[in-house]
């Protein structure tokens, strides 16, 4: 009996301990959390003109960003093109685009590790037809300067109820590790993304 009361002491000593100093495996994991900048070209500085003989080339900006982190945003034949970091124009997201003619939103959603850019959340707003009528896109872009920076992931917002929680699903497991010799991947209902 004396040893079961030892055991006991033991076992309510390991639980008081164990509330006292819990074990959080979450106190080790990364954080991760959204910040919000604004893309208003009217803010930005252009860094080169529309092009006057042909007419296809709109110009190009650089933004700032998350903490000053430079947004390169380029329209060319009614297509906008958008990409990060010191040399972003280099990288293959400033080749990137939709197939229809295009704007972007102004809101930019980054995605943050301990604070620290690895992806971001554009709505785009694609033509449907020639009546004017726009779609809604989200397309998530990693954040790897060096030639790593492209879009990773397109969502169709109007086909998928939960698309800004698909769109923070795939920029949280895909970025870091996508190929950008791969095109954009379809998550969820495609709609107009066919």
């Amino acid at each position: 009996m004396l040893q079961f009361a030892f055991k006991l002491v033991g076992a309510l000593a390991l639980v008081v301990l164990a509330m006292a100093f819990p074990l959080v495996p979450e106190a080790a994991a990364e954080s991760v959390a959204s910040d919000y900048t604004k893309v208003r070209l009217e803010a930005c500085r252009q860094i080169a003109a529309a092009d006057t003989e042909e007419g296809t080339f709109g110009g190009a900006w650089q933004c700032p960003g998350y903490k000053g982190q430079p947004v390169y945003v380029a329209e060319g034949d009614l297509r906008m093109f958008v990409s990060f970091g010191p040399a972003a124009a280099d990288e293959p997201a400033a080749g990137q685009t939709l197939p229809n003619f295009n704007t972007v939103n102004e809101t930019l959603e980054w995605r943050l590790r301990d604070g620290v850019p690895f992806a971001t959340i554009l709505r785009w707003f694609p033509s449907v037809d020639d009546s004017g009528k726009t779609g809604s896109v989200l397309i998530v872009t990693q954040l790897l300067p060096g030639g790593g920076t492209c879009q990773i992931a397109r969502i169709d917002a109007q086909a998928n109820k939960n698309a800004n929680v698909l769109a923070r699903q795939a920029a949280d497991s895909m970025a870091g590790s996508f190929d950008c010799s791969n095109p954009p991947a379809i998550i969820g209902a495609p709609g107009i993304l066919y």
